[in-house]
């Protein structure tokens, strides 16, 4: 990998750390609504379109299934691009790990709003799914306690995404000095001095 591969590697994980950052303090506040950053802004929609593609998934089994369903699919979906896009190797690990932890951040944010039902639904018409959720097993009282946890495991995750974008910067700057070293070492190298009579110089000769 090129200098200038590993700069921008580092870069994007500058960034990312800024987003985890962001996933940790500000996310699930009013004011982190208003300045969040615009890429989690977009991957916020994309993941808005997975969970409600997750509700006409699962709504086949019934009404719990269907509005658990949509926070499902927000992990399942990310959880198997990180399986698919390992197959190709761990470069691509920082990217859906981040994705899978963001996912996992969001639906947290969702849970603990669940006693309160504050955060703006897609329709005036539309239910809160952990409200009912939480309702239905009883435990509403505990949803924030619940959410928290969820959190937690997300951020761990996308900082899990950061720790293996670091180790594949670092094995990267690796091979990189010995790539260098040995292209250098070819250059110093010279033949030795040889007898051309083909046979050991006499003593004193």
């Amino acid at each position: 990998m090129s200098k200038v591969l590993i700069a921008a590697r580092v870069l994007l994980l500058v960034y990312i750390g800024y987003l985890v950052l962001f996933l940790m303090t500000d996310y699930g506040t009013p004011q982190g609504r208003v300045s969040m950053p615009f890429v989690l802004i977009v991957t916020d929609w994309i993941n808005l379109f997975i969970h409600e593609g997750g509700h006409g998934v699962f709504q086949i089994f019934g009404q719990f299934i269907n509005a658990l369903g949509g926070s499902l699919m927000q992990v399942i979906l990310p959880g198997a691009a990180v399986v698919v896009f390992l197959r190709s190797g761990i470069g691509t690990l920082p990217f859906t790990l981040f994705w899978l932890g963001q996912n996992i951040v969001n639906v947290s944010v969702y849970i603990m709003d669940a006693p309160y039902r504050r955060l703006p639904l897609i329709s005036e018409y539309a239910a809160h799914d952990w409200g009912y959720i939480t309702d239905t097993l009883g435990v509403t009282h505990l949803a924030e306690d619940f959410g928290l946890g969820v959190k937690v495991l997300g951020i761990l995750i996308c900082l899990g995404a950061i720790g293996t974008g670091v180790y594949i910067v670092v094995q990267k700057i690796r091979e990189e000095l010995t790539d260098s070293h040995a292209v250098s070492g070819l250059r110093r190298y010279e033949p030795p001095a040889s007898d051309h009579s083909g046979g050991p110089l006499p003593p004193g000769g």
